[in-house]
């Protein structure tokens, strides 16, 4: 993978961490992961400033709005009501910028697809629903679970599971998923899920955090000289 394609993997990560952080009332392992994430995204962007000299100072306004996001307290009282619409335009600002930095490919922005469905999915559990980039309804930033399911669902059915068990481990993950995300009613105002059951944040999180990590290890291994 790309500095670029890791920046979005980490900044959507960061942001689904904050949403967790606040969501299951600041516990200290969240805390931690939070600032695992923030280091992880200030190092891949400082990578990638040769692809895009945009993406640190992008990456700067996100942290900004991850850090203020801690700053609240743990009271949804405290948070003003405009700051989800902040949160979610850094991150898609810095998205926007990353992905469109050149030799992009949809294989290498497939894990940064699962952690962005991640940050929407936390955030219709716990805050509200994400705003996605409407004006951009040909790549994943402007697009939800409708359009960026079947999409996964395509470049998983590429992969050849059966001369790599990792694809297989990987493929039964993503099944898994998939069944939630698909859950997640965007299309309704409403915050329910499609089949009225209680959303599982803590599950998708961990999930898709474990398909993500996978996928990158796996692209790492088959890049190694």
């Amino acid at each position: 993978m790309t500095a670029a394609e890791q920046v979005q993997v980490f900044a959507s990560r960061a942001t689904g961490s904050l949403l967790l952080l606040r969501g299951e009332g600041f516990q200290e392992a969240h805390q931690a992961r939070l600032e695992k994430d923030i280091a992880d995204l200030e190092s891949a962007s400082q990578s990638a400033m040769s692809a895009s000299s945009e993406i640190p100072g992008l990456t700067t306004k996100l942290v900004t709005q991850l850090r203020l996001g801690v700053s609240f307290g743990p009271n949804e009282d405290n948070v003003p009501w405009r700051y989800p619409e902040e949160l979610a335009q850094a991150l898609r600002d810095l998205l926007t910028v990353a992905r469109a930095v050149p030799d992009a490919t949809s294989e290498g922005e497939l894990p940064g697809k699962v952690e962005y469905l991640a940050v929407q999915y936390l955030s219709r559990s716990y805050i509200g629903t994400f705003e996605i980039a409407r004006e951009q309804p040909d790549n994943y930033i402007g697009q939800d679970e409708r359009v960026l399911v079947p999409d996964i669902d395509a470049e998983m059915k590429k992969l050849d599971d059966k001369s790599n068990p990792a694809l297989a481990k990987l493929k039964t993950r993503w099944n898994f998923l998939r069944a939630a995300l698909l859950d997640m009613n965007s299309q309704s105002n409403a915050l329910a899920s499609a089949s009225g059951r209680a959303f599982a944040p803590t599950t998708v999180d961990r999930h898709a955090r474990s398909l993500s990590s996978q996928w990158m290890a796996i692209n790492s291994v088959e890049q190694a000289p």
